[in-house]
């Protein structure tokens, strides 16, 4: 445990060894972050509409769940609070648009990005033009500054977006346009994380190498309708997480 709490001081100077009572981690992003987190049923409610007392449904059950489950039990002492500020069907748009109230409000000393698949999605259900990858990340990249600017003691992590050919995604026939934009915009991600000096969680890479250590079990396993995880991808999401911001090992 001192190990742990060690090298996490050393990944966030000045924080985690101050006289703050306890760490804010805030989690953004779309329907794979959301995990229905206080009762919403799955839908776009923001917030303030939420169940925000009911702690059987506080997180949801996505990654998040696991992610802040596995902080605040390995680690009491440091006083984790964290929150899951993912809306169903948001795009980096509405993270914008939301930045007041999910993440000012908040004022994490974390804050965990995953967004792009909505984007993406959205794009294409109304136009056959290519996916404007560089206007995204200039999107993106005014979401960071802004959060900079206004909270310079906030770590990032930014997580790159991922989808699967299989499910209702796979199926259709410009299925291969959308995964060549998801896969421009997850560059963008490696990229603004390695300039902004930001947490990388690469889940692109994470399901990919899901793929070539388990050769026999089918995509669907991870990813059950091409966009969203699997218990079992939620894990492994989870997993990626915690090895690239903590050094805490599941296995």
């Amino acid at each position: 445990m001192r190990r742990i709490l060690f090298l996490l001081a050393l990944l966030l100077p000045g924080m985690l060894w101050s006289d703050q009572p306890s760490v804010r981690i805030l989690f953004v992003g779309d329907s794979i972050t959301d995990g229905g987190w206080g009762r919403s049923g799955g839908s776009m409610q923001p917030a303030e509409e939420r169940n925000l007392k009911d702690q059987n449904h506080l997180y949801g059950h996505s990654y998040m769940f696991l992610c802040a489950a596995r902080l605040e039990s390995q680690s009491p002492e440091r006083g984790y609070h964290c929150q899951n500020r993912g809306i169903s069907g948001y795009t980096l748009e509405d993270l914008h648009t939301r930045w007041e109230q999910d993440v000012a409000t908040f004022r994490p000393h974390l804050l965990s990005i995953l967004i792009g698949t909505n984007d993406v999605a959205k794009h294409y259900d109304r136009s056959r033009e290519p996916f404007d990858v560089a206007a995204w990340e200039q999107r993106y990249r005014a979401y960071i500054e802004r959060t900079q600017s206004a909270l310079p003691q906030a770590k990032l992590i930014l997580g790159t977006p991922f989808v699967a050919a299989v499910g209702r995604l796979g199926t259709k026939a410009d299925f291969q346009q959308r995964a060549a934009a998801i896969d421009a915009c997850a560059e963008v991600v490696r990229r603004l994380a390695a300039e902004y000096k930001a947490v990388l969680v690469d889940y692109h890479r994470c399901f990919a190498r899901l793929a070539e250590q388990h050769p026999t079990t089918e995509t669907s396993y991870w990813i059950w309708d091409g966009i969203h995880p699997t218990p079992a991808g939620h894990a492994r999401m989870a997993d990626c997480w915690l090895e690239a911001v903590v050094p805490i090992r599941t296995n």
